[in-house]
């Protein structure tokens, strides 16, 4: 199941610039490339606040802009508030992954992407979080439809991101680039064992 999101990777009729949620340089590495070959300029757009420690978000991001650099194109450092991330996620930190918690945070992250999609006149808006075999592919969907129907004048680019050779992709522009690789999704309560 699919929850939504299309299975097939396509560029959505008259879609020529994207506001990319990115969540890593690896996730974001062979859909960026991927955009650019097919027509589509993203503007990658850096908010997690819900990576902990502050250095694991620190590198994190760096390695983000370093990619983006590489390609000459635009990107947009999101606030880093961890304190106001907890509290929208407060009552959910004991939920299990792909639980409650997920769901918030990923509406969280969306919501602000589809805010600054607006502030700099983008209409679409994508994330790369579709591309971890780790996340729930219902969730980003529905975590999309709500930031498009609270943010008048967008639209979310519902895309499942494991297709098409992209993970395989990915895989190789990780060593190509040498990114750091993490090794969890980023908050604290998703290293508990």
């Amino acid at each position: 199941m699919d929850g939504g999101m299309k299975n097939a990777i396509m560029v959505p009729t008259g879609v020529e610039q994207v506001m990319l949620h990115a969540c890593c340089a690896p996730c974001s590495s062979a859909i960026v490339e991927w955009m650019v070959q097919h027509g589509v300029k993203p503007t990658i757009f850096y908010y997690n606040p819900n990576i902990w420690p502050k250095e694991e978000y620190e590198i994190r991001k760096n390695e983000s802009k370093r990619h983006a650099e590489s390609l000459s194109l635009r990107w947009i450092d999101g606030d880093y508030d961890h304190t106001r991330w907890l509290e929208a996620v407060r009552g959910l930190e004991g939920e299990p992954e792909r639980g409650g918690r997920c769901l918030q945070c990923f509406t969280v992250r969306l919501m602000a992407t589809a805010l600054e999609a607006r502030r700099q006149g983008i209409a679409t808006f994508a994330t790369t979080l579709a591309s971890s075999r780790w996340k729930s592919l219902e969730q980003i969907a529905e975590a999309g439809q709500k930031a498009q129907e609270a943010v008048a004048g967008t639209t979310f680019w519902a895309q499942n991101w494991r297709k098409g050779g992209l993970q395989e992709r990915r895989n190789q522009l990780l060593r190509q680039y040498r990114f750091y690789n993490q090794q969890y999704c980023g908050c604290e309560f998703s290293q508990r064992p």
